[in-house]
């Protein structure tokens, strides 16, 4: 794995990065040999990273018998063709290339496996010309027309003929959903949300009593699932959406809109939030960045920190004078920061052991009850 220290991303921030390419790279099926990192201003624009470190990954490749670099931004069709010259026998992808394949392999209904076919074309498209460099002696200029500018052409032509298509499909997808949710009006509708791999379908299943498939990787969710509910003589539709993720590729936003378009119908949101994971305060603001951009950030919102059987922190002796860090804080020290002073009510559970479902339960209640009194 490839990665770039550079302007505001210090060696810190990019070892967070990487480490999220593993789990990435994980949940593909790979696995993680050796990364490689150099600081530089910004990525160079021929190659990502400079030439001297190219032929060190270019060596270790060949000496290990590697079969995928990958890297941890996006490549352009240039830079992958520049790379793959150095480095030979070898896939090169980037971190696009690695999440479409992810989804690509998640997506079960035909909602889903057109909207990640979709985002794979509007990868693909601006890239092909590097699949025709058997014919790169052909070149412009008058009476120089050759058959691969005309190949490159006809595939064009192909690819955004069938990306009409499949959004013509979603058009009609949409209408269809449309109509579903105006079925649901009577009902109070809450939405789960949050960073990718926090724990929103355990909860699911927890709160529902259904079977939503949840598995300690990321994208495990690609398809909107809504359930009816019933608390304490309450009931609801409570849906579980696709994860957010740093660095999540603009084509991928733009064909999930319309499933992301279930957020902007509900009446009430549940973010859930992994408080063991050591930047999890940053995966908030990820979120809510997300649904600041869906126009939805000022619905009501249940903050929930799960995994707190997870969460571990290192307890200072009296006479260390060293200033408290982030790995210092207790869970009840956490809990006297900034969260005790969030509007937003919140609670703290372990969706996995159970624990403090029943406050999480009461909170729901108690806003479903409120959105209730504002629709009748």
């Amino acid at each position: 794995m490839v990665g770039l220290i550079r302007g505001e991303q210090n060696a810190e921030k990019t070892r967070e990065y990487l480490d999220e390419l593993a789990f990435l790279a994980e949940t593909a099926g790979g696995k993680e040999i050796k990364r490689f990192v150099q600081s530089l201003p910004h990525p160079d624009p021929r190659t990502y990273v400079g030439t001297g470190k190219l032929n060190e990954i270019a060596t270790f490749v060949q000496e290990n018998e590697i079969t995928t670099v990958i890297f941890d931004d996006e490549l352009t069709g240039s830079q992958t063709r520049n790379i793959e010259r150095v480095i030979t026998n070898c896939k090169i992808i980037d971190r696009t290339r690695l999440i479409l394949d992810i989804f690509s392999s998640r997506a079960k209904t035909a909602h889903a496996k057109i909207q990640v076919e979709l985002a794979q074309y509007e990868y693909l498209l601006p890239r092909l010309t590097r699949m025709w460099t058997h014919l790169e002696k052909q070149r412009g200029g008058i009476g120089m027309r050759g058959p691969g500018e005309k190949e490159i052409e006809t595939d064009r032509r192909i690819v955004r003929n069938r990306m009409s298509l499949l959004k013509e499909r979603l058009k009609v997808i949409d209408t269809q959903k449309t109509t579903q949710r105006s079925n649901r009006d009577a009902f109070v509708w809450v939405a789960l949300v949050g960073y990718t791999n926090v724990g929103k379908s355990t909860l699911m299943n927890l709160l529902s009593k259904s079977d939503v498939f949840a598995e300690n990787k990321l994208f495990a969710t690609l398809d909107t699932t809504v359930r009816k509910v019933v608390l304490e003589n309450t009931p609801f539709l409570l849906s579980d959406t696709v994860g957010f993720i740093r660095k999540l590729p603009h084509s991928l936003i733009e064909s999930f809109k319309s499933t992301l378009d279930e957020v902007r119908e509900t009446n009430l949101l549940i973010h859930i939030i992994d408080i063991s994971h050591p930047e999890f305060e940053e995966q908030i603001q990820v979120v809510e960045q997300t649904l600041q951009e869906l126009g939805v950030a000022n619905k009501p919102v249940i903050q929930v920190f799960n995994k707190i059987d997870n969460y571990t922190w290192v307890q200072k002796e009296e006479d260390d004078l060293t200033p408290f860090v982030k790995e210092n804080y207790s869970l009840s020290d956490l809990k006297r920061t900034w969260m005790a002073k969030s509007e937003r009510p919140t609670v703290f559970i372990s969706a996995k052991k159970k624990e403090n479902i029943s406050e999480l339960r009461k909170i729901i209640c108690e806003e479903v009850g409120k959105q209730l009194k504002i629709k009748n």
